[in-house]
């Protein structure tokens, strides 16, 4: 179906479809133009008959049912044009030739037809007016005008009959398109939009799944280790109180220097947290910003790698599990030198993860912390024997994720984490971290 467009212009209300109209608009339009036209024809019809000795009741239907041919200019607009050109000679359908030619030039019909049309259109209208003007201009013999006068009036009354009913159907068929097009790319755009807002709030939301995680890891490391060598302290201390009092307040002042540790440590991950309020904030009204997210959670991981602990620590790490009664060994390889806080952070707590597994799970097991300063890595190793079977059992619970927290630190980082059995009925834990600082 060909459309000019001029029926889009305007959100009109819609209705079911009546043959090839689209709107009631459409069709009273149509109809009265139709009408118009064969009212126009059947009126010059009767010259047509008295020109060519017809009957005039002829010459009037006949204009009657050719100018009704309007109707029909949105299904057929060819049609109608076509009819427009065979009714030239006979100087009748004016109306209906403006209004084929723009319905033509406004449809969807290829451009190569509708320029063939316009011209046949535009050369029949110049022909029969030559004629007409010739005939006039020697009927009057007192009207003597050069021979420029009935080539440049022709030339005139074809242009004008055809040239402004095709550029105004071409301007009006392009400027639909034009809108059709736009129209085609705001739902694109929308599409695309919606798609965008989809994705950035799944983004937003691993991004928050990750902060998560990587806080309750956190969480988890400095919790478990600290409040594992509390309860192992306070197991000491109930079993040693009757029989060494001094050696029972000594380990009372340990429970409570890692208490204090472990609050402090909290502390700084609390504060931590608290500098990502001001973005979060919004939360209240709405959706987190993708960039407010990442930005809280940058910030947050920045202050936790700049305070946590260094490898220079792990000495009072080691000393802490001596003093709570483990048999454990130190031996470092190569010299230390400075790493970028993220390596530093996850080699020690790999280490002080592993030292609270032998706590819960080997209790009085030897171990052997190794570690070993590499060209273009840093290695640790922490392994046990197997538990003592004299050794009372502290009872710690466990909740399998110390071994998931430090595999998820080490390859993060883009290094090695190997963890199992011994064959002496051990456990051993490595890890090996690429030098951040060289990569970068």
């Amino acid at each position: 179906m060909t459309a000019t467009g001029a029926d889009r212009e305007a959100a009109g209300s819609t209705t079911r479809g009546y043959w090839w109209w689209e709107r009631r608009r459409s069709v009273a339009l149509d109809v009265g133009l139709a009408l118009v036209s064969a009212l126009e024809c059947g009126l010059e019809g009767v010259e047509f008959a008295r020109n060519t000795g017809m009957p005039v009741p002829v010459g009037v239907v006949f204009g009657l049912l050719a100018g009704s041919v309007l109707l029909v200019r949105r299904r057929w607009p060819i049609a109608v044009v076509l009819v427009t050109i065979a009714m030239t000679p006979a100087e009748m359908g004016f109306l209906m030739a403006l209004v084929g030619l723009y319905t033509l030039a406004a449809s969807e019909v290829p451009r190569r037809i509708t320029v063939v049309l316009a011209g046949m259109a535009l050369v029949g209208t110049f022909i029969v007016t030559w004629v007409r003007l010739r005939q006039s201009v020697a009927e009057q013999a007192d009207f003597g005008p050069g021979d420029w006068y009935v080539p440049l009036m022709s030339v005139f009354m074809a242009v004008g009959l055809t040239a402004p009913s095709v550029l105004l159907g071409l301007y009006i068929g392009a400027r639909r398109r034009l809108m059709e097009s736009l129209r085609e790319r705001a739902d694109s755009l929308e599409r695309e939009l919606s798609l965008l807002a989809d994705r950035a709030e799944e983004r937003a939301e691993w991004a928050r799944t990750e902060e998560r995680t990587r806080i309750a890891r956190e969480m988890h490391d400095v919790v478990a280790h600290r409040v594992s060598l509390m309860v192992v302290h306070a197991a000491a201390l109930q079993a040693v109180a009757p029989k060494d009092p001094a050696k029972a307040v000594r380990n009372a002042a340990l429970v409570g220097d890692m208490g204090r540790q472990a609050l402090t440590e909290l502390r700084e991950m609390l504060g931590v947290l608290r500098t990502g309020d001001a973005l979060t904030a919004p939360a209240a009204a709405g959706a987190v910003p993708l960039a407010s997210v990442r930005q809280a959670a940058v910030a947050a991981a920045a202050v936790a790698s700049e305070d946590g602990p260094r490898l220079h620590e792990l000495e009072a790490l080691v000393a802490q599990s001596r003093q709570a009664g483990m048999v454990v060994e130190l031996s470092v390889d190569g010299e230390l030198r400075p790493y970028p806080p993220e390596v530093e952070q996850t080699a020690y707590r790999v280490v002080q993860e592993a030292l609270t597994n032998v706590h819960k799970h080997a209790a009085g097991a030897k171990t052997w912390v190794r570690l070993a300063h590499r060209d273009a890595e840093v290695a640790m190793q922490v392994e046990n024997g197997p538990s003592d079977a004299a050794a009372a059992d502290a009872g710690l619970p466990s909740g399998g994720n110390g071994l998931v927290g430090m595999r998820e630190r080490v390859l993060g980082l883009g290094g090695v984490f190997v963890s199992g059995p011994t064959d002496a009925g051990g456990f051993r834990v490595s890890a090996v971290l690429p030098d951040g600082s060289r990569g970068a």
